[in-house]
């Protein structure tokens, strides 16, 4: 590791240990003061996001992550504010009981302590972390995509000096340079670093999990699936399938490939009628092709190919795959999910616990859309993240998932 990186790192984790000792009320009033600041200090985000903008082709899924805009900056403000009146995960009593020699055991909620967060171009991400690390004690350090740049030095300018004008040291977050080395530096630094959190797609979390020497909670990658079952309601299906490709398509909990019983394979126009005035480009397999081809637009409709399944299209492009029966949705879902969000549309309870019990996923919804897999809409507040494996976090991740805990133990001069 470099002196620079190092001394860094160093001084996150300096730093971070001064949170324990702020009172939940004093937290409160640094996110209310940065919710404020935030708001007059709209223009300049949105000027410094222009940069960005201005550097990146607006074909590109990736633009409207990126696009920050007055709307955006007021929802920003409004979950800073909703992340303060939420109660503190730190220090809570999760067992306690006195041993038969006397001793008084607590198990108590604490931070992790550091928590580096590696994202790509998103700026709202910065605002959504630094939120909730610092309601749950936790130093952050942010490693942003090249892509927001301008964004994330302006967010992180403003944050800062909202943390020194109350006392507290601004180095609990911090902001690395946009170089790939910074990334590759900060996965090594086990000494200062508790805890690695990458958000964005597949390529970033493969290589953060292969590349980290701190403990990894992966989060964002979502190849997501509605089955249509053959007892699925029609127009609750061709509301659901609309809403989840089309809702945000930029964002991991978005609809990639829909799932439709044979049986229902004449109902497949009307399920996608919608789609074709959003211009979605459709893969469909042999039945599926055949089924929409007299209805669909000629050019959105292609054929699919060994790599239309498992595909997370981050844009208006979504695949069709045809089964024979709820078994065989199962094993296609089985084999191309990420394991973040799941869903089937069926009137039939049987075949909606059956794939409930036989799906493995963060999140499983039956006749509902994929895009409510979010940290706010669960009532969670802000989220750091969507994790899709098991160890710790599952799902949206918010403030109780920034906490591990602790024993105490209290004696009165006992020895073993």
């Amino acid at each position: 590791m470099d002196d620079y990186h190092q001394n860094t790192f160093q001084q996150v984790s300096e730093a971070g240990k001064s949170l324990n000792l702020l009172e939940e009320k004093e937290i409160n009033a640094i996110l209310e003061a940065i919710a404020s600041e935030t708001e007059s200090k709209m223009y300049y985000i949105l000027a410094e996001n222009q940069k960005d903008l201005q550097r990146m082709d607006t074909n590109n899924p990736k633009y409207d992550r990126l696009l920050l805009d007055e709307a955006r900056i007021a929802d920003i403000v409004k979950d800073i504010r909703n992340v303060a009146t939420l109660p503190s995960p730190v220090g809570r009593i999760l067992m306690q009981k006195t041993l038969s020699n006397g001793l008084h055991l607590s198990k108590i909620t604490v931070p992790f302590g550091v928590i580096g967060i590696i994202y790509e171009a998103r700026p709202n991400v910065s605002f959504d972390v630094f939120s909730l690390c610092l309601k749950s004690g936790n130093a952050c350090i942010l490693k942003g995509g090249s892509d927001a740049r301008f964004s994330n030095e302006a967010i992180i300018d403003i944050i800062r000096n909202v943390l020194d004008e109350n006392g507290v040291n601004p180095n609990v977050c911090t902001l690395l340079s946009n170089e790939r080395g910074a990334t590759d530096e900060l996965l090594n630094a086990r000494e200062y670093v508790d805890l690695i959190i990458p958000r964005g797609g597949k390529d970033l979390i493969n290589y953060v999990r292969d590349n980290s020497r701190i403990p990894v909670i992966e989060t964002g990658a979502g190849v997501c699936h509605t089955y249509f079952h053959k007892d699925g309601d029609i127009q609750k299906g061709k509301d659901i399938i609309f809403n989840a490709k089309t809702r945000k398509v930029s964002v991991c909990n978005s609809l990639d490939c829909l799932v439709i019983d044979k049986d229902r394979i004449e109902d497949l126009h009307y399920l996608c009628e919608e789609l074709e005035k959003k211009d979605v480009v459709i893969y469909a397999d042999k039945p599926a092709y055949d089924a929409l081809f007299p209805f669909y637009s000629y050019d959105l409709l292609k054929k699919a190919d060994s790599d239309s399944f498992g595909t997370e299209f981050l844009d208006y492009k979504m695949a069709i795959k045809t089964v024979t029966g709820i078994d065989e949705a199962i094993e296609h879902i089985s084999t191309y999910s990420s394991r973040h969000s799941e869903a089937i549309i069926s009137e039939d309870r049987e075949a909606i616990i059956l794939f409930e019990k036989m799906i493995d996923a963060a999140c499983i919804y039956a006749n509902a859309s994929t895009a409510f897999t979010d940290g706010a809409q669960f009532g969670l507040g802000a989220e750091i993240g969507i994790s899709t494996q098991k160890m710790h976090a599952r799902g949206p991740m918010a403030l109780e998932e920034l906490c591990t805990y602790k024993w105490i133990i209290e004696g009165n001069g006992q020895t073993r």
